[in-house]
């Protein structure tokens, strides 16, 4: 499908598409991140990909935004323009879950804030039209994919219109772009007018109502009724999502007034070979040099030293966009194609040895959850793992323990790590722990990041997670092997508060639960309603849109704020707020001196009790932590410590909040 290329970095100046000999570049990327040829960025991959075809691609990165001026740079482009907003959403990228502007920006240069606008993608476009009117113009990347119906804007409070109908473009490329851009742009060159590509699958169109569409297809509201009615907000959700597979997905309409969006089918995902041939186009892996002075590009930090293997998640998260960006189909690159990667990485000269991470969306899926997704398609009314895992589920880690092995073997790597996310349930299940023991003795660099969210039934059921007792087995088991292997491994759960379902009763649940367990966490995330997940319909509407069942919401802001210091219980700033949850919850009982309580009763910021950890820095919180471990053990004294004093001493765990993902800062699965 793909060819190949031999050029460095892509023109970023019209002085070196001369150089190149080029009269126009068929096409202008326009992008909202700093410019860097990395496979981990989208930007590097659909431009690598089209240069593999044979179409001239120019890389129109951060352009100012305030008037047209930068979007002339190159002159009017062959074909059209492409335009993303970058890695992630831009508001995303702007904006805290408080609503707080953020002070640094992980894809632009030196973590400078302010080089893109908010809602980056119809602002570029608007600056394209301004330019060169009726010119095509194709977005695409994540912004672009997760509203491309009417979506419920967390920032403005609202719902809004597609973006394609806001930004003017004439075409969306949703999900793993590359099959549907290369087919836009062959047609392009052939002459066909954008307005009429109307058959490609994985790209939206706007077209007059009533116009024929080309596949089978299914109808969802008016814009006007979807903006005020939230039933028919979440009935459409939920039909959008059961619609988001390739093999089994239908067309979906959505009308404004007299005209209509249309949502082809998704188109198929990359096939091993194909994934292989993308993953080996020549990137430079590196930011663009003319972002030395500025002392690069941040993101790059994360993923200069990491592999992605496979694409696609059956984990079914609601929380997570994933479902409505790569799919619930998963697929992997060849082991080759991997130890090739890990060798061009192994020759780099700031290589130290170290492979951070072989991962992906889940690290440990390497296909389909069954054969008949194959075939079939995904379940559209089913899930593959939570509640219980599906009795079709395929559980079979011989092959990724393999991959992790050939890479290990390749010259100059000393160790090779595994970080993006395990998904523990999938593991546990597996009744070979053959892998298990190789994670544990190979493939840890001291700390192991899981996901169990939360600890409350109906919480986890909103969230799409197993059942609390699953990761219970999966601690008991990692302690075991760890302790079998003779090494000092510690897991690092990742908790969520205030997600859809979860009360104040139940964000004292689970602070009672970390109490027990000793666990006191570093970090947690307060749920954040971004677009194109199940939760964030949930939080909008209050309905589960696959069940239409009401499900509880917390939109106070002061609610919000007490969730989230439960959950850290035992800082000394939380502490006024830890008594008044407390309170409000009917669970004053909490409130004293005893070994269970969470909280001293009085007034000031040192409400906290004697066993809390402080957040001040690694070293004081380690030699806290073993005073607590030793007093804990006294107090104990008829047996060995517990399991949970042992992840208890684990918790020093300094993060340093980077959100280099693709998928919005969703967590390891």
């Amino acid at each position: 499908m793909f060819g190949e290329s031999e050029n460095e970095f892509l023109p970023v100046t019209p002085r070196e598409c001369a150089a190149l000999g080029w009269d126009a570049p068929d096409f202008v990327y326009v992008t909202g991140d700093a410019y860097v040829d990395h496979p981990s960025f989208g930007v590097a991959i659909i431009s690598r990909v089209l240069e593999s075809e044979g179409f001239r691609v120019a890389i129109l990165a951060q352009p100012g935004y305030r008037n047209c001026e930068d979007f002339k740079k190159f002159g009017r482009p062959r074909l059209g323009f492409l335009v993303t907003s970058g890695n992630i959403d831009s508001m995303v990228a702007h904006y805290t879950v408080s609503l707080k502007r953020r002070s640094y920006d992980y894809y632009s240069p030196g973590g400078a804030v302010g080089k893109r606008p908010d809602r980056a993608v119809i602002v570029y476009c608007n600056r394209i039209r301004e330019a060169y009117g009726d010119v095509p113009i194709v977005i695409g990347g994540l912004e672009a994919s997760l509203r491309r119906f009417a979506h419920y804007d967390y920032w403005s409070g609202k719902v809004r219109r597609s973006i394609l109908m806001d930004s003017r473009a004439d075409l969306l490329s949703y999900g793993m772009g590359e099959r549907s851009i290369v087919r836009i742009a062959k047609l392009l060159d052939k002459g066909v007018p954008v307005k009429k590509i109307r058959d490609v699958p994985g790209t939206v169109y706007i077209a007059p109502r009533g116009t024929e569409i080309r596949f089978p297809y299914v109808e969802g509201p008016d814009y006007e009724i979807l903006k005020t009615d939230k039933a028919a907000y979440a009935r459409f959700f939920g039909l959008q999502y059961k619609n988001q597979d390739s093999i089994t997905g239908k067309a979906i309409v959505e009308f404004y007034g007299d005209r209509m969006l249309v949502q082809n089918p998704p188109a198929a995902p990359l096939e091993r070979e194909e994934l292989d041939r993308v993953y080996a186009l020549p990137y430079t892996r590196t930011w663009h040099p003319s972002y030395k002075e500025a002392g690069g590009v941040p993101a790059v930090e994360e993923v200069s030293f990491s592999i992605t293997h496979n694409r696609g998640c059956f984990g079914s998260c609601n929380f997570c966009a994933l479902t409505f960006h790569q799919g619930r189909s998963v697929r992997s690159r060849s082991i080759e194609s991997v130890v090739q990667e890990a060798e061009i990485i192994a020759k780099m000269p700031t290589f130290k040895g170290y492979i951070h991470d072989v991962g992906g969306p889940t690290a440990n899926f390497r296909y389909p959850a069954c054969e008949k997704q194959l075939k079939y398609g995904v379940c559209p009314e089913k899930r593959c793992l939570a509640p219980k895992p599906c009795e079709n589920l395929r559980i079979d880690h011989s092959e990724y323990a393999e991959l992790l092995r050939r890479v290990s073997q390749v010259k100059g790597v000393k160790k090779v790590f595994v970080r993006s996310g395990i998904r523990f349930d999938y593991l546990i299940y597996d009744k070979n722990d053959g892998f298990f023991r190789q994670l544990v003795k190979d493939h840890i660099s001291g700390q192991l990041k899981v996901a169990p969210e939360h600890i409350c039934p109906e919480v986890l059921c909103h969230m799409g997670k197993p059942d609390v007792q699953i990761y219970e087995a999966f601690k008991k088991k990692f302690f075991e092997l760890t302790r079998k292997a003779g090494k000092e491994q510690y897991l690092v759960p990742y908790l969520m508060s205030s997600h859809p379902g979860s009360t104040l009763k139940d964000a004292v649940e689970l602070a009672v639960y970390l109490k027990k367990s000793g666990y006191s966490p570093e970090q947690v995330q307060d749920f954040y309603p971004t677009p194109g997940t199940v939760s964030t319909c949930m939080y909008y509407t209050g309905m589960d849109p696959l069940t239409m069942k009401p499900v509880h919401v917390t939109v106070d802001y002061r609610e919000k704020r007490l969730q989230r210091a439960l959950l850290q219980y035992n800082r000394p700033e939380n502490a006024r707020l830890v008594r008044e949850a407390l309170k409000q919850a009917g669970r004053e009982d909490l409130i004293g001196y005893g070994h269970d309580c969470l909280v001293r009763p009085g007034n000031g910021e040192r409400g906290y009790l004697p066993s809390a950890l402080p957040s001040q820095n690694a070293a004081k919180c380690a030699v806290h932590r073993e005073k607590c471990f030793r007093k804990e053990k006294e107090k104990r004294s008829r047996g060995k410590p517990s399991e949970s004093i042992q992840v208890e001493r684990s918790a020093i765990h300094k993060t340093s909040g980077k959100n280099t993902s693709a998928k919005q800062g969703r967590k390891p699965k």
